[in-house]
C-alpha cells in the first residue's frame, strides 16, 4: 500500500499531513488518524529516550549514540570551551529506502 502525498506545498512533511493522508487514503476518521500519528511518534520517542534502537523494516533504523565531551572553541571570541557529553539520535536508511530515494523518474 502506498500513501500519496502529492498535495505538499512545503519541503517538510508534518504530522498533520500524515494524519490527513491516513484520513484520505485509509479511511480512518480525522481523530483516529491524528491519534495514530501521535501514538506512533510517542512510542518512537519513548524507546529512543530509554536508549533503545528502533528498527522499521523497509524504512531504516533510529539509534541513540553517546558523544563524549570534547574540546571546542567559541566562534565569536575564539575562547576554548568544553563541549559537554550528550546523546544524539542517528538515522540510517534501509537499502530499499535508499533505492527508492535514488530511483530516477
Amino acid at each position: 500500500m502506498e500513501l500519496a502525498l502529492d498535495s505538499l506545498d512545503t519541503t517538510a512533511l508534518t504530522k498533520a499531513q500524515l494524519a490527513d493522508a491516513l484520513f484520505d487514503q485509509i479511511g480512518l476518521n480525522k481523530r483516529e488518524a491524528k491519534d495514530f500519528v501521535d501514538a506512533f511518534f510517542e512510542v518512537l520517542a519513548t524507546e529512543l529516550a530509554q536508549g533503545k534502537s528502533v528498527k522499521i523494516s523497509g524504512f531504516g533504523n533510529f539509534e541513540v549514540h553517546t558523544k563524549t565531551a570534547r574540546p571546542g572553541r567559541n566562534p565569536q571570541t575564539g575562547e576554548p570551551v568544553i563541549i559537554a557529553a550528550r546523546k544524539v539520535v542517528t538515522f540510517r536508511a534501509s537499502g530499499s529506502l535508499r533505492q527508492q530515494v535514488n530511483k530516477e523518474g
